[in-house]
């Protein structure tokens, strides 16, 4: 199964310049995910990271992950129209080597637990044959309207 750019962003609410997937091109629903980023010089985020020598924040890298991950969370889930897949958490992440204008970014992650609503999930970022980053993420679906109608951490607890 592959998902193009405009279901992902039926799926994902992220747009320009924090949608971070172009296409999924594999994906087995509940278990693994594959995902393709292309890197380009035209990110905003080169202008400040390095002027003269630009390399993907990890930051980004990472935030690719979580998103091609709550691409497979949600469509390994039952998900109402009012639902959203939330990023909750990062553990052993590890950066390999940089990434660069130009590369393209295969993400794949696969699903270490599933408990409804919560997900754990190992992400690992190809460039070519060589592993850039890898790390776990922890993601769950809720409802929107508890986190977009939030004002304080506090009003999210407590809505949980």
């Amino acid at each position: 199964m592959t998902i193009d750019v405009r279901e992902i962003q039926e799926i994902l609410p992220h747009r320009y310049p924090f949608l971070l997937v172009d296409r999924i091109v594999e994906l087995e629903v509940g278990r693994r995910i594959i995902g393709t980023k292309n890197v380009t010089i035209n990110e905003p985020f080169f202008q400040g990271h390095f002027p003269g020598y630009p390399i993907m924040p990890g930051v980004m890298i990472i935030e690719a992950m979580a998103q091609v991950g709550g691409l497979l969370a949600f469509k390994s889930s039952k998900v109402g129209p009012n639902q959203l897949v939330f990023f909750l958490g990062i553990d052993k992440a590890k950066f390999r080597k940089p990434v660069y204008p130009g590369d393209q970014l295969k993400l794949v992650l696969e699903v270490l637990q599933e408990r409804a609503p919560f997900w754990r999930m190992k992400g690992l970022a190809y460039v070519g044959e060589d592993l850039v980053c890898e790390a776990e993420l922890k993601a769950m679906i809720g409802e929107r309207e508890a986190y977009t109608s939030a004002k304080t951490e506090k009003d999210i607890d407590r809505n949980s």
